[in-house]
């Protein structure tokens, strides 16, 4: 710690220093593109451009869910964008969200294209424009997009907090460490108890509320991420963990968290997604397998 407590900024901060992390090889202060390169488009009336982390499930999870509730118009391509090899700085990218974050989504079923980003951005444009998953008015909707909303500015704690802290950062930082499992702790102690009271975080019904939440949080209580299960103790939270299972149940979340993946076995790696059939025949353990 003495050499942690020795450090005082500069009066004007002159850049990174090289840190060795995980991601140090695509952090940057400044925004905008850095080549030349345009997105594929395919057939269908909304394109994703994504990866598999927590933030892109929750998009190709609520497509899967509006596709087997019988919203036809909801037919998406799902293309792989690879944030580790800075596709998301590429000008076509850049276009759709110049954050240059996934999710970005494109919808091409009107007159002229409109992009979304960010990710609760995408879950809201695509309930309102399919009038599902999300309450119409008063209270119950209120609850909805409190949630949804409590799921934007919570989970930031959770990844770039104590995620970069704990399982990216060069160095273990125990106050880093500590400041962050605190938070995420007590995060998932506000999920508990609200959990204790209702079946899904806006009430008896299943929203974009729990779309959000679960890939991050859900995955967390099932030691997931970043191998912290034990660390947190996550069992603790049996509310969360109930409410975890009665989703991961769901075959349009089953086949929504397959989209976009890269990690894990074979058989759930759907890099991209074009038509419902890709499932059963283009996963990576069949696309590896000899012909």
């Amino acid at each position: 710690m003495d050499n942690l407590s020795s450090y005082t900024p500069p009066k004007v901060w002159s850049g990174l220093k090289e840190s060795g992390g995980r991601f140090a090889s695509i952090n940057r202060p400044t925004a905008g593109p850095t080549h030349d390169k345009a997105l594929p488009v395919g057939r269908h009336p909304l394109q994703l451009y994504s990866l598999g982390t927590p933030n892109g499930v929750k998009v190709t999870v609520m497509l899967e869910e509006l596709l087997a509730a019988g919203h036809t118009g909801a037919e998406y391509d799902a293309w792989l964008i690879r944030i580790q090899d800075g596709e998301q700085f590429g000008s076509g990218f850049v276009s759709v969200n110049p954050n240059s974050k996934i999710p970005a989504l494109l919808d091409r079923s009107g007159a002229a294209p409109v992009r979304v980003f960010e990710s609760g951005a995408i879950l809201l444009y695509l309930a309102e424009k399919f009038g599902a998953f999300l309450p119409s008015s008063g209270a119950k909707r209120a609850e909805c997009l409190s949630w949804l909303f409590w799921q934007m500015g919570s989970a930031p704690f959770l990844g770039g907090g104590f995620g970069h802290f704990y399982a990216y950062a060069p160095t273990k930082i125990e106050y880093a460490i500590d400041r962050y499992a605190m938070e995420v702790k007590r995060q998932l102690d506000v999920l508990d108890r609200r959990l204790a009271e209702s079946p899904f975080l806006a009430g008896d019904e299943y929203t974009v509320a729990d779309m959000a939440v679960w890939p991050w949080y859900g995955a967390l209580v099932k030691g997931q991420l970043y191998e912290a299960g034990e660390f947190l103790q996550v069992q603790a939270y049996r509310h969360v963990l109930r409410w975890t299972d009665q989703i991961a149940q769901r075959p349009a979340a089953q086949r929504g968290r397959m989209v976009n993946r890269t990690i894990g076995a074979l058989s759930s790696q759907l890099h991209e997604r074009h038509d419902a059939g890709d499932f059963d025949t283009r996963t990576q353990d069949k696309l590896a397998a000899p012909p």
